[in-house]
């Protein structure tokens, strides 16, 4: 890997592992929500679920806002949890 030479680039790098940091906390923020949902789902406890669900939603769409995700990555998480969580009540 070539190392930035201008101090444009110095701190551009700078920004980017800054980003990245960041951006690899907001993802791990949102699978470790999402398994909430499952573990509550698979639990049978619907309650918790349903409030681990509103976790997820908040999360991913503030994710999609800020560009970490796609907003259609968004779109289907929510869409697949909710699926789940519907068909775990109906049961």
């Amino acid at each position: 890997p070539t190392m930035p030479h201008s101090a444009s680039a110095k701190k551009r790098h700078r920004q980017s592992l800054v980003r990245r940091q960041r951006n690899r906390a907001t993802k791990s923020e949102i699978k470790s929500a999402i398994r909430h949902v499952l573990t509550a789902i698979g639990g049978g406890k619907h309650d918790d679920a349903s409030t681990a669900f509103r976790n997820v939603a908040r999360t991913v769409d503030r994710a999609a806002a800020s560009n970490v995700i796609h907003a259609n990555r968004a779109a289907r998480i929510k869409s697949r949890l909710s699926a789940r969580l519907l068909a775990a009540k109906k049961v």
